[in-house]
């Protein structure tokens, strides 16, 4: 005799279907999620992300003004040349975009044609860094935009030159005040600074690198792979380290220019005048190094080949093979990344008025 299900056994399949069915939809979310090529990290992306991670969406921290009024008068004042002295140089000159976040010359040109000390780094990322400059004499963006307008080598310009001629053109005034609301005299030379970070603070770039740590295995050709194995076992992640691989620590070097020549630069010995920091520099980042050259702190060396075996050599006290560091130098090639677009907008200056100061030349 055929037994007849209890209306209870019915909602008790019901309920188990049901269940089923979410548990199956909650999988397939998190399966579409994950990148193609993904399931789970392999044992290389695990050993990559215990010395770096990718790339966060922007570099503000807790409680900053990341408005997009700040960032916006940012972009104008890292694009400004009236607030050089001669009106003809802005952060731009040394760190432009188009040439990913550098002037691809050996040392900068300033005022009067001056030659700067040392290697301008890209401004690409820079946010991360845990001190700014070679030295790290500033302690983060904000600090450092205002140093290089006031240095007599760079734009040699005043405090005093830099909020006058903001203040003589009507919609710098208006911009301050929407982009510092909270402030009754926002016009301030520290807001320079701090409005042209926010705009640092989004220059941020995204490679193949960060996909393949986010865990898309594919992201990475087996050649690149092989140059991330060698690039670990060689000790290269002993200094390029962190969010950027590098800008985190300080470390002793002299170039192969300054031992032949005999003229060094003293590195952050200039900032803390300490005896034992004498020719240290802060260990720059390994992002978009492909397209950042000149390479080391004097800007010395024109080929990455060249600069990864003088730096296994100096530091590692490593030889490489040509393989070796043909290998690595595939791998770095992963870490350039695309420049974002809201970033690449170039603004519209506004004009100068009767009050704005005239350029000046004289150094």
């Amino acid at each position: 005799m055929r037994k007849i299900s209890s209306p209870l056994r019915n909602y008790k399949n019901i309920f188990t279907f049901l269940a089923i069915a979410f548990a199956c939809s909650v999988l397939f979310v998190q399966c579409s999620e994950r990148t193609e090529g993904t399931a789970e990290l392999t044992e290389l992306q695990e050993k990559a992300l215990s010395f770096t991670s990718p790339m966060p969406e922007n570099a503000f921290e807790e409680g900053m003004n990341k408005s997009d009024e700040i960032i916006e008068l940012g972009r104008m004042l890292y694009y400004e040349p009236r607030i050089s002295k001669s009106g003809t140089i802005s952060c731009s000159s040394c760190h432009s975009l188009a040439t990913f976040g550098v002037d691809q010359t050996p040392v900068s040109i300033g005022h009067g044609w001056q030659k700067g000390p040392v290697n301008a780094p890209t401004v690409l990322n820079a946010a991360f860094h845990k001190t700014q400059f070679w030295n790290g004499r500033a302690r983060d963006v904000e600090e450092q935009a205002g140093m290089p307008i006031l240095d007599p080598l760079e734009m040699a310009a005043t405090e005093e030159h830099v909020l006058a001629v903001l203040a003589s053109i009507p919609e710098y005034v208006e911009r301050f005040q929407t982009a510092f609301p909270d402030q009754d005299d926002p016009l301030v030379y520290e807001n320079v600074g701090n409005a042209i970070g926010a705009f640092e603070r989004i220059l941020l770039t995204y490679s193949p690198f960060d996909d393949f740590l986010r865990g898309n295995t594919n992201a990475l050709s087996d050649q690149q792979k092989k140059g991330l194995e060698t690039f670990i076992e060689v000790g290269c992640q002993t200094c390029h380290r962190g969010q950027v691989m590098g800008g985190e620590i300080f470390t002793f070097f002299q170039t192969p220019k300054e031992k032949e020549t005999g003229q060094f630069n003293k590195g952050r010995f200039d900032f803390t005048q300490r005896e034992s920091d004498k020719h240290f520099f802060k260990v720059p980042s390994l992002l978009n190094i492909e397209m950042t050259y000149p390479y080391l702190h004097d800007g010395s060396v024109w080929s990455l080949n060249e600069t990864v075996n003088i730096v296994a050599k100096e530091m590692l006290s490593r030889e490489l093979t040509p393989e070796q560091n043909q290998l690595i130098v595939e791998f770095l090639k992963t870490l350039t990344g695309e420049i974002p677009e809201n970033a690449m907008k170039l603004p519209v200056l506004p004009p100068s008025t009767a009050e704005t100061p005239k350029p000046r030349f004289d150094i």
